[in-house]
């Protein structure tokens, strides 16, 4: 009897917001063209016409129950978590059935932590993706680590690796706590929790 060689089945999942989308779709094709077999989960609520498929990988949808209703983007982000965390484990599951191929490894937008703890119950490994630059993560880094205090209140900041920075170089919710977006700072500086991690470069 011949033995089957076993395929290597990545699960990619984006962030459903624009800039995160793109990166993780050329990752996908660039994974698939090494001869990995490649999912690419995708949300009800990307209003992205995303085919069936993108050559050799295989794109699936999930819903996200995006009609919440609400306008916070802290609201968003929780509603979004409290939806998709509870059926991405059997989607993965059934992937991995339908394929053949179980499903190996998790690669999941550094936005999206909680995927990690997924990956980690269903024994596989989650990497996360960094769709921003270097530069941008460096400063979220600092602040994980404690090297910057925030709200950050002199300028310019100085980070390891880059010039130094004046406000207007930086994410307006590291020194505006009333930010509409300072809900977001939370889920930047958590994401750096990984297995193993890659950079859009």
């Amino acid at each position: 009897m011949e033995k089957q060689e076993r395929i290597c089945h990545v699960v990619v999942i984006p962030y459903p917001a624009q800039g995160h989308i793109n990166p993780m779709i050329q990752f996908s094709k660039r994974l698939a063209s090494k001869g990995l077999q490649v999912t690419l989960v995708i949300f009800s609520s990307q209003t992205l016409s995303t085919p069936a498929s993108l050559g050799s990988v295989k794109v699936v949808t999930i819903s996200d129950s995006s009609d919440t209703g609400s306008s916070s983007i802290g609201d968003l982000l929780k509603q979004f978590q409290a939806t998709v965390a509870p059926k991405l484990p059997q989607l993965v599951v059934e992937l991995g059935i339908s394929s053949g191929h179980p499903v190996s490894c998790l690669v999941y937008d550094s936005f999206m932590p909680w995927v990690l703890e997924i990956a980690r119950q269903l024994g596989l490994i989650g990497a996360a993706f960094f769709t921003q630059s270097c530069a941008v993560n460096s400063v979220y880094y600092q602040i994980h680590e404690g090297q910057l205090k925030i709200p950050l209140e002199k300028f310019p900041v100085s980070v390891p690796g880059l010039p130094p920075l004046d406000v207007d170089e930086l994410p307006s919710f590291v020194h505006d706590m009333e930010s509409e977006y300072s809900s977001i700072l939370t889920l930047v500086v958590n994401q750096f929790f990984y297995d193993d991690l890659l950079w859009n470069s």
